[in-house]
């Protein structure tokens, strides 16, 4: 028999069907709550609502576990191409090597975006942040492919739409990269495979000779796995509310990169490079900012240790780590900020301090610093990280149709003015 929750309200019980997830997880169903009691729940943030159930991710926070459909994020990461990772997420199983070569195959031909684009880029003022550029430039896509206003697409239509935005995302982001330095487009080649792709674009020149440079596409292709999805944050609920609505994917998948604009959510990276440039400006010494830290009474926080969602350490860090440090090594970088970092994060790792409040370095610190390395400036960072979440978003989009799952419409206590009267 299924666990029952019950609800008192004045002298009223009411019952409610208690739901375990197969990782375990417990929720109560209150989906009747308002229509027998005449209530509603009130959480802000909704820290502790569950909005849907989905098959596509696990995380558990206190465990330090993250799953792509039951897959550990460490094999994936370690073994698998973003494009498997993306398949994955997307169509739920693990493609077949001929599954993968059609995906390929398929994307390829859609990388090219309209040359009628290109005026968007000449219109915008030379210092728009890329992530404005990324939202209203995907949003377009849907002027571009009117079929996919349709509500009720066939599958042919959805999967068409699906491989257009994976394919145009690396040239987009590609070309706002490209156009912040006042350089030619650089166009993509059929030849590469995404990731490949995506380099070729970004730090390819039309005056010499160029070929990506196999540990950067390594280091991309982990970076971009293991920012693939998370779960219900703020940037992928926003995508399911907005496509909850019909709203085609093109405009839900623009709604999802302005949520995750924000700085609360997808700016940490950025905001780790602003911190450790912060700490050159003052001279460099790190002791004195890691003392700064630990005051109470100081409102200086280190940025990139810790986790809202993690509580002992973040999975994906142990991985990117590694990316790092290969990384930094096989470049042979001499850059002040990075040597910063990685005071910073020995002395995260060793002291007694942060070991006890669990402040380990997050993802987001090591993507920082490999962002950095690879010589992309801070404002791109969080358009990179859109890039990454790309297949979660299309995913979390298409379960949610999938499950026809109703418009969403939270509820509110109202606590304004009364019987006023002109």
């Amino acid at each position: 028999m299924s666990a029952i929750a019950e609800i008192k309200i004045d002298g009223k019980t009411y019952e409610f069907p208690v739901i375990t997830g197969t990782e375990g997880e417990k929720a109560i169903d209150i989906s009747k709550l308002r229509d027998l009691t005449g209530h509603i729940t009130l959480d802000f943030g909704y820290k502790n609502t569950g909005a849907t159930k989905s098959a596509i991710t696990f995380l558990d926070g206190e465990q330090g576990i993250l799953k792509y459909r039951g897959y550990p994020i460490e094999e994936l990461a370690e073994k698998a191409s973003f494009l498997e990772v993306a398949y994955l997420l997307i169509y739920g199983v693990l493609p077949s090597k001929q599954e993968i070569e059609k995906f390929q195959s398929d994307i390829s031909m859609h990388t090219l975006i309209h040359e009628d684009m290109k005026k968007f880029f000449d219109g915008y003022p030379s210092k728009s942040h890329p992530m404005a550029q990324l939202s209203s430039l995907v949003c377009s896509l849907s002027t571009f492919y009117p079929e996919s206003l349709e509500a009720n697409q066939s599958e042919e239509q959805k999967n068409d739409t699906i491989i257009k935005m994976l394919a145009k995302m690396t040239t987009i982001v590609a070309f706002i990269y490209k156009k912040s330095l006042g350089h030619p487009l650089i166009y993509p080649k059929n030849k590469y495979d995404y990731i490949t792709n995506y380099v070729w674009m970004t730090f390819g020149q039309r005056t010499e000779d160029f070929e990506p440079n196999p540990k950067v596409v390594s280091a991309m292709n982990k970076l971009l796995i293991l920012h693939a999805d998370h779960e219900q944050n703020c940037s992928t609920s926003t995508v399911r509310i907005v496509g909850s609505s019909d709203c085609n994917l093109y405009a839900s998948i623009s709604a999802g990169i302005s949520a995750l604009w924000g700085p609360l959510h997808g700016g940490a990276n950025q905001a780790v490079i602003e911190m450790l440039e912060k700490i050159k400006e003052d001279g460099g010494d790190t002791d004195k900012w890691i003392a700064k830290a630990k005051d109470k009474n100081d409102p200086f926080r280190m940025m990139g240790f810790g986790h809202r969602v993690y509580k002992n350490f973040d999975p994906r860090a142990k991985i990117i780590k590694k990316a790092c440090d290969d990384i930094l090594e096989s470049l042979g970088i001499n850059d002040p900020v990075l040597e910063i970092a990685k005071k910073l994060e020995q002395a995260a790792l060793t002291d007694q301090y942060f070991i006890d409040r669990k402040l380990y370095p997050n993802v987001d610190f090591y993507s920082g610093i490999i962002y950095r390395a690879l010589g992309f400036p801070s404002e791109m960072f969080t358009v990179l990280f859109a890039l990454g979440r790309l297949p979660g978003w299309i995913a979390q989009w298409k379960e949610m149709r999938e499950n026809k799952e109703p418009i969403g419409r939270p509820r509110q206590i109202y606590v304004g003015d009364v019987d006023k009267h002109l």
